[in-house]
């Protein structure tokens, strides 16, 4: 993390904004300067203390708050371990994660989700909880990055979460040295300055976020909005999109990373806008151009792309994974295709085997899991990553992903379904917002729509079945819709990007215990 310590060395002292936080009618509502957020960070580095010769492996139980930001510079400053965990998960899940944790800070609203948990079920007795708040005096001693015992090269900085073929996810372990190596690789295809002003609208948990609302932000001198405290982020919850815009117009970012939710959200409010006769970019951003969006995790439709491109809006998608630090590659300003996940990072390179896997070599990659299972990714003995995802590489070098190996769908008359696309077309229909398609075995395609609450179910029920007659062979149509306008049920099924949890779809749906064990407090 050399990059971001010499960041804070640069700006630690500095009355300028590192965070404003946004109140509920959009206007800021509180400003840290680096100088409050450093001194903060270090008092915390200061508290946690050093390890017994070994990094400390620390839990950040936060939501998207100035607490998250403290403590990741905290341990930045420390040379510990953060284990991100996102408030999302269940007890179950959390516990994976926290089993070897030997603290664990805590946000006014990790404190709540402990107790909802229940601190014996997640944490183990030794394990310390350490309470953090930005509401008490700042400390008077800057941010002082003294050499520890644990060098650069040998720091696993972080353990980032990653699901599994069970309930319990696996870890990430995330090098120093690999983060430092694809922050580079960013900042020298991204704009400089495209990060003065960044909004995020996605849980810090994920590690994209991080890299993108923090660190590229920190090496901006930039300043990171935050929505209002409380506000469900985008992939918490299915309204969460479009409950986002009026904030998104408030904060006027000049980058953000979307969803592909958020992202026809945008296409939604830029068609609304121009039939109004408004400028779409002020309408949706409060800035007279488009800021950078970028967007990753599941697949975007080409035409939410194209809608989008004719507002003058272009969104730039990417390809990553947690094994390789986050991005893999990015369509940039420079450098971009629609309809691909662009080319690699300088420090990337990319080849097909022959069955159409992906492969990823760099100076990136992870340093291993906390587990295995069978859903690990294999790193070979030349150092190629087999990332299970099948892609298309064009004579320019910008990515295609086609679909995931795992993934494809083979019915009980064997027919072969690549549930990612299908999925993606289903998405266009407007009171969609969220798809999943399930069938391996099965005589048919079962599909799990969640709608707008205000959905009259059986019309939407007539408007899929029409959709699919019109649009698709009758081998990728989804015979048997299961439509709810139950927004809880996104956390059960989707991850934060959008990506289906096609087990626990599958077993809702051929089971009948799709209303079972709503919302995810358990």
């Amino acid at each position: 993390m050399r990059g971001i310590e010499e960041s804070l060395i640069r700006f630690g002292e500095s009355e300028r904004p590192l965070i404003e936080v946004l109140g509920e009618d959009g206007a800021p509502a509180r400003t840290f300067s680096y100088q409050e957020v450093t001194r903060r960070a270090a008092d915390l580095a200061e508290r946690i203390g050093p390890g017994d010769g070994r990094p400390l492996r620390i839990g950040v139980i936060c939501g998207n708050t100035p607490e998250f930001v403290v403590a990741d510079l905290a341990l930045i400053a420390a040379r510990a371990i953060e284990v991100p965990v996102p408030l999302a998960f269940s007890a179950e899940q959390a516990a994976g994660l926290l089993e070897e944790t030997d603290l664990c800070v805590v946000d006014a609203a990790g404190r709540e989700r402990l107790t909802q948990w229940g601190r014996d079920r997640v944490l183990r007795p030794d394990c310390a909880v350490l309470p953090l708040s930005t509401d008490e005096p700042v400390p008077s001693a800057p941010l002082v990055l003294s050499p520890t015992g644990i060098s650069h090269a040998e720091w696993e900085c972080k353990v980032i979460h990653t699901s599994g073929t069970t309930s319990r996810p696996k870890g990430v372990r995330i090098r120093a040295a690999a983060l430092d190596a694809l922050l580079r690789s960013l900042r020298s295809v991204m704009p400089r300055g495209a990060f003065a002003r960044y909004l995020s609208v996605v849980p810090f948990s994920l590690l994209i976020e991080q890299v993108t609302g923090l660190y590229m932000v920190l090496l901006d001198g930039g300043t990171l909005v935050l929505m209002p405290p409380g506000k469900a982020l985008v992939g918490t919850a299915a309204a969460a999109a479009g409950d986002s815009l009026p904030y998104v117009a408030a904060s006027r970012p000049t980058a953000m990373v979307a969803t592909p939710a958020l992202v026809d959200a945008f296409a939604t409010a830029a068609d609304r806008a121009a039939a109004g006769g408004r400028a779409v970019a002020p309408a949706l951003f409060g800035t007279p151009d488009a800021p950078l969006i970028c967007c990753g995790g599941a697949p975007v439709h080409p035409e939410l792309l194209r809608r989008l491109e004719d507002h003058g809006l272009p969104v730039h998608e990417g390809y990553g994974l947690s094994e390789n630090s986050s991005v893999v590659s990015w369509n940039t300003p420079a450098a971009r295709r629609p309809g691909t996940v662009g080319r690699p990072l300088p420090h990337v390179r990319v080849r097909l085997a022959d069955d159409g896997e992906l492969l990823v070599n760099s100076t990136s990659l992870f340093a291993g899991y906390t587990r295995d299972d069978p859903s690990s990714l294999i790193l070979d003995a030349g150092g190629w990553l087999r990332t299970g995802d099948l892609a298309q590489i064009d004579a320019d070098g910008f990515i295609s992903i086609t679909g995931r190996k795992k993934n494809v769908i083979i019915t009980a008359a064997g027919r072969n379904v690549a549930p990612e696309w299908v999925e993606a077309q289903y998405a266009q229909l407007p009171f969609v917002r969220a798809v999943a398609v399930v069938g391996d075995g099965l005589d048919a395609l079962h599909g799990l729509f969640l709608v707008d609450e205000s959905t009259d179910l059986a019309a939407a029920a007539v408007a899929v079945r029409e959709f699919g007659a019109a649009h698709l062979s009758e081998v990728e149509r989804v015979a048997v819709p299961h439509l709810v306008a139950d927004g809880r049920l996104y956390r059960r099924f989707f991850t934060v990007t959008g990506r289906p949890m096609r087990a626990a779809v599958r077993t809702a749906l051929t089971n009948g215990t799709l209303y079972d064990h709503q919302g995810a407090d358990a």
